[in-house]
């Protein structure tokens, strides 16, 4: 093509696009795909694939830097329960068990945010401390490694020795760690690949079945109030097709720390996930 040539006109993509629509040209071209790609092996019969679904990074949402420690402390408290809860007697007290006896959701604006800092701080190091007294070989489990990572981004000793949060060198701190090195969850790699289907399903419905593309009328307010009530005809619609005789889903089964809770007579909160264990 040449410099001056004077390339194809705007509305040739739109022709374009009409042309196929004509004919069932648009399905024919498809099946023509889905046949070259079968013969190159890169699709095959009778198998599940996975369309319109979003791959994210992960299932859940950002933590805060204050519940990122407080649930690696949790998740800690986890794997020991899990693997060894001995190690954990004479350890944990009342305010252990109210602190870490659920996952943790706090919010952006949490009450005493520095009284939470100091506290779980303290408890993770004397977590720590007490594993390497009672044996080594049991300070090596993933989440254990974890939460000696997010202490040290998250944490230092003063001069006294006392422990401080680390703040951003403009703020007089020492400064935090590169975003490129930071842990952003003690679950590790396994808590970070997930495919959201389902959450595409329920776009698709809204959408395609009830419209929510468009609005009736103008204005933020106005359209919440129109999500809102689409949301709870969608909730009746979705119940009025369940058979009669369908059963509550399952209460959710302790876990293996709260377990422990409960075996020594150690309050804990209950959340609605966990009513009925």
């Amino acid at each position: 093509m040449e410099l001056d040539d004077p390339r194809f006109h705007h509305s040739v993509l739109a022709d374009f696009r009409d042309r196929l629509t004509e004919d069932g040209r648009a399905d024919r071209l498809l099946d023509l795909a889905l046949a070259r790609l079968k013969e190159a092996g890169l699709v095959r019969e009778r198998t599940t694939q996975r369309a319109d679904s979003t791959h994210v990074l992960a299932a859940v949402r950002d933590l805060t830097r204050l519940e990122l420690i407080t649930e690696a402390v949790r998740a800690a408290l986890q794997e020991v329960a899990g693997a060894s809860p001995h190690l954990l007697d004479g350890l944990i007290g009342e305010d252990w068990g109210l602190r870490y006896g659920r996952p943790v959701r706090l919010g952006k604006n949490p009450t005493k945010p520095k009284t939470r800092i100091l506290a779980t701080g303290n408890d993770a190091v004397r977590l720590l401390e007490h594993l390497y007294r009672h044996g080594t070989d049991r300070t090596s489990g993933p989440r254990i490694q974890a939460l000696r990572q997010i202490m040290v981004r998250n944490y230092h000793r003063d001069a006294a020795g006392h422990l401080r949060w680390r703040t951003a060198e403009t703020e007089g701190g020492p400064g935090l760690p590169p975003s490129s090195r930071a842990v952003v969850s003690p679950y590790g790699n396994s808590a970070r690949y997930a495919v959201r289907s389902g959450v595409e399903g329920t776009v698709n419905e809204f959408a395609h079945g009830h419209g929510m593309r468009r609005c009736r009328y103008r204005g933020q307010s106005k359209a919440h109030v129109q999500h809102v009530l689409t949301t709870i005809a969608i909730n009746i619609e979705r119940l009025s097709g369940l058979p009669p005789t369908e059963k509550a889903p399952p209460s959710r089964r302790p876990t293996a720390f709260q377990s422990y809770l409960d075996r020594c007579g150690i309050s804990r909160p209950k959340s609605w996930r966990t009513l009925g264990t």
